[in-house]
């Protein structure tokens, strides 16, 4: 509850007439001050009662959010097979990204938005970070980024890099399209898992569903096994799924912890072909975090440059000379000007494309070390933004 200030307006007046507490049959004493003490004192009205504060207070103009016509879409009625698993129903739906309607929290537990559905490895990431959290699953990465800035959850938790499929580049683009702040990163092992329905043998499974990704890194098996692969929009949404339709020849490649969710019996376990398959994810919220020096700390930027030699090399230069060391270092292209066309040249004019550049490098911006880097590297960029300064984190 805010209260409003509510002025009080004080003047001094030597006209008996006009002022009340020189009237006879007031007395001072009765509310135990002095007549001297506010002789010839007149209080005009308040203007506005503070007993009447307990309003919500109305954002100004620019702080309310659209809110786009929500389109009713008929809900899709799945059929459910006696052997189903019984707690398919009751599991969180996810939100879209049109879902703008707010919900209550009591702030004993920390809600955390993740994509996918539950028994995804973004939830298992989640629960990594906060053990105690509410997850909260999300249709698409965006609906994530657009649930913390609507107060919808606290957090969110979303994959950026995996160590063998590399970049997740759509979710680059969104920490530049959103402003939240990275708060965190969590490193977390994938061990994929052959899923069937109870009592199928891999062997008889002659279709697998996964993620395009997951399909990837478990080539080795899915060759052996000769099935066919299918595309999902998750590992656990894949699991969900086979769950669903009670195919006895259908499989999924999700996590262990999927398969207890839908009731499915693990086949094989640590199915991909790489054992050191790590998958790091990003923590955001709406406000950044004080950095400090008491531990590790990762900061991560977005910077662009004029065309000209060198010009990267002068940018990546500012870091070695001061020691810090550059942990991730991508480059997307920008949309609103992917190209640009230079004419200074004899022959006609050149086109570039160009490019943004974000770089995670290792120390926290309470460092002196980073704070000169980052001044060095103004002279040159001619756009610079800090996305977050976070604590590192180590796969356990």
């Amino acid at each position: 509850m805010a209260l409003k200030a509510a002025p009080v307006l004080v003047c001094c007046s030597n006209n008996k007439k006009d002022n009340p507490f020189a009237q006879p049959g007031f007395c001072f004493s009765d509310f135990g001050f002095k007549r001297s003490d506010f002789l010839n004192l007149r209080i005009y009205r308040v203007r506005e009662c503070l007993a009447h504060s307990h309003r919500a207070i109305t954002p100004v103009e620019d702080e309310i959010p659209s809110t786009p016509a929500v389109v009713e879409e008929e809900e899709t009625q799945i059929s459910l097979h006696r052997g189903f698993h019984k707690d398919l129903n009751s599991l969180p739906k996810p939100l879209s990204a049109a879902d703008l309607s707010s919900s209550y929290s009591d702030g004993t537990n920390v809600r955390v938005a993740y994509q996918g559905v539950p028994g995804a490895y973004s939830e298992a990431a989640a629960l990594k970070a906060y053990p105690k959290c509410e997850t909260v699953p999300c249709d698409q990465f965006e609906a994530a980024f657009k649930a913390v800035e609507l107060w919808l959850v606290d957090k969110a938790v979303l994959p950026i890099e995996n160590s063998v499929g590399g970049s997740i580049h759509r979710n680059y683009d969104l920490l530049l399209r959103h402003r939240l702040h990275i708060v965190g990163e969590v490193q977390l092992v994938v061990n994929h898992c052959l899923l069937g329905l109870r009592g199928v043998r891999k062997e008889d499974l002659k279709r697998v569903l996964s993620h395009p990704q997951a399909l990837d890194q478990c080539e080795k098996i899915m060759n052996e096994l000769g099935v066919t692969r299918v595309n999902a929009e998750d590992t656990a949404g894949a699991a969900q799924i086979v769950a669903s339709e009670r195919v006895r020849e259908t499989g999924a490649v999700a996590s262990a912890r999927a398969a207890e969710i839908y009731g499915l019996d693990v086949l094989a376990q640590n199915i991909q072909d790489d054992s050191d398959n790590i998958t790091r994810f990003l923590i955001l919220a709406r406000e950044p975090i004080i950095p400090g020096t008491d531990r590790p700390y990762k900061t991560s930027i977005v910077f662009t440059l004029e065309e000209g030699p060198g010009v990267l090399f002068k940018a990546l230069a500012v870091f070695a000379l001061r020691g810090l060391n550059l942990s991730k270092i991508e480059s997307r292209p920008q949309k609103l000007r992917p190209l640009r066309v230079v004419d200074d040249s004899n022959t006609g004019s050149a086109t570039y494309f160009d490019y943004l550049f974000y770089i995670d490098f290792e120390a926290s911006m309470a460092d002196s070390r980073a704070q000169n880097a980052m001044g060095h590297l103004q002279e040159f960029a001619t756009f610079i933004r800090v996305l977050g300064c976070y604590p590192m984190d180590t796969v356990l």
